[in-house]
């Protein structure tokens, strides 16, 4: 147990296997271990992935509302047509990033749900493939490494996503993409991770909280800071420049077109009215009446919709500020406690929907959603217990790679308790999650082997 004690507090890249041992009987918990680091084992944790998000794809899932946006607007710009709302205008409502990347797709493809699909499962490969490496700087153990792939590999709610034409798991391989890039050093390393950073705020506004996270994981696991701190002000600054640099043109069309400068999209606004108005309960709530007379107003273009949606949020949170701090938890709980919505798209768009079969899917997805959140929870105080039994006077602090999961996690938190919370949104942090529940499995492991 010392040894992986010693692994996951130190943070080291860990490649190395189990001593052979002579046990006439070796214990499960070695068994497993062994079998976690068979050269063979990430292969099968890859086929298995691929393997379910194919047959996922085989089941023919129509888009439906979000995803039908989408959909048509990467086919508005395959077509070379633009990126136009309904009405055949031009839009920037809704972010751009996925519609612009599944276009390519089309193109090379053709514009059908076939190709969401492959897109997806291609985007879903190269995370597991992220989520691999990343894991091994997480947690400092190869197994645990092999453990989180494989039990990303076999999440159901990631599978059901792979044929739906939503943001998710093309943003899940961005944001990894970023932070794998973020946490390690190098020129060419930071020049890549703005770029990502880039496209990753197209899809999502908000993703450049990501920065500050990352860097600041890697500026504070290490002493002494303040000589290093102008180094990583100026990496931090060179990404997001960069980043920006992406997300630039973007922006001038969209002053071009719609006559003032709009950084990324205009449903700002109308996201902040739906989760803080008298009818909020944590969640998005658009049948409140102030949003019901809001939309029914014919006179308002896309911008002023978002100004006035912006000043009716604003104006709520000012004038109920108790309510506002009250709801934090309860957007907490929206965003948090339930998870498989990935199954909802089946209900109305798959040719070959089985209620029982989907609703057994959703009970299995809940009860290893639930373990997975559980476990990282608990990885907290052993991995913190492993560095003080580990550290002595090598002078290990509290902060380091293992904190990322958590960091990842905090960052819809944050954008829940100001805006609403929906399942969905934390599920480009679930890779993450999977660290380090998986970590705290090879604790568990390491002890039963010990005892």
């Amino acid at each position: 147990m010392a040894a992986c004690l010693s692994a996951l507090a130190g943070q080291r890249y860990v490649y190395a296997k189990l001593r052979d041992t002579t046990l006439v009987n070796p214990s499960p918990p070695a068994l497993l271990q062994r079998l976690l680091l068979h050269r063979r084992f990430i292969l099968v944790a890859f086929a298995l992935l691929v393997l379910l998000r194919l047959g996922a794809i085989a089941l023919a899932v129509t888009p439906t509302s979000d995803a039908d946006f989408y959909y048509s607007r990467a086919a508005s710009l395959a077509a070379g047509l633009g990126y136009l709302a309904n009405d055949g205008h031009a839009t920037a409502y809704w972010p751009p990033g996925w519609p612009m990347a599944l276009s390519v797709a089309f193109r090379l493809l053709g514009t059908s749900i076939w190709t969401v699909g492959l897109a997806n499962l291609a985007a879903a490969a190269l995370s597991g493939w992220l989520l691999l490496d990343l894991s091994r700087q997480v947690t400092g153990s190869e197994s645990a490494a092999s453990l989180a792939l494989l039990g990303y590999a076999v999440y159901p709610n990631a599978v059901l996503y792979t044929p739906l034409a939503l943001t998710e798991v093309f943003y899940t391989l961005l944001l990894l993409a970023s932070c794998w890039l973020l946490a390690r050093p190098g020129a060419w390393r930071t020049l890549a991770g703005g770029l990502v950073l880039g496209m990753a705020t197209l899809v999502k506004a908000q993703t450049l909280i990501v920065v500050p996270l990352v860097l600041g994981i890697a500026l504070l696991r290490e002493r002494p800071i303040l000589p290093r701190l102008p180094r990583t002000l100026g990496r931090g600054l060179a990404v997001l420049a960069l980043a920006g640099a992406v997300v630039l043109p973007w922006s001038m069309r969209n002053e071009r077109e719609l006559g003032r400068f709009v950084a990324v999209s205009t449903n700002g606004g109308i996201t902040l009215l739906t989760g803080n108005n008298d009818s909020a309960r944590g969640g998005f709530t658009p049948e409140d009446p102030v949003v019901r007379a809001l939309d029914a107003q014919r006179d308002l273009t896309e911008l002023t919709y978002d100004d006035e949606a912006k000043r009716l949020g604003l104006e709520w949170i000012r004038a109920h500020p108790m309510r506002f701090a009250v709801l934090m938890p309860l957007k907490l709980a929206k965003l948090w406690v339930s998870d498989g919505e990935g199954v909802w798209a089946y209900e109305t768009g798959a040719k070959h929907y089985d209620p029982r079969a989907f609703l057994l899917i959703r009970a299995v997805n809940q009860a290893l959603y639930w373990a997975v959140l559980a476990l990282a929870l608990l990885a907290i105080p052993l991995t913190l217990l492993a560095r003080l039994r580990a550290g002595g006077g090598a002078g290990l602090g509290a902060v380091d790679w293992w904190c990322l999961p958590y960091a990842i996690a905090a960052y819809p938190s944050a954008i829940a308790m100001v805006f609403s919370g929906q399942s969905r949104f934390h599920f480009p942090a679930m890779p993450f999650l999977f660290m380090a529940a998986a970590s705290a499995m090879v604790f568990w492991l390491e002890r039963r082997r010990a005892d």
